[in-house]
């Protein structure tokens, strides 16, 4: 695992098409934005584990990122 120490508004960049942005950082924990590709899934690990018949898919509708259209 690659651990890296970033700033709100930094980047971590992932291949040539995904990009990880720090948008907040409170006591609690830390808002990021994924930017990714609109036909690559980006989605929180614990609804990817929560139904495994589905693959996951019973994600609501803000917990299942997709890149801007």
């Amino acid at each position: 695992m690659l651990v890296l120490s970033r700033k709100v508004g930094q980047k971590i960049l992932i291949g040539d098409n995904i990009s990880v942005t720090v948008v907040r950082v409170g006591q609690g924990g830390v808002r990021i934005g994924v930017e990714a590709p609109e036909e690559m899934e980006v989605v929180r690990e614990e609804l990817k584990a929560a139904d495994p018949e589905s693959g996951g898919r019973k994600a609501s509708r803000n917990s299942r990122l997709r890149a801007p259209k």
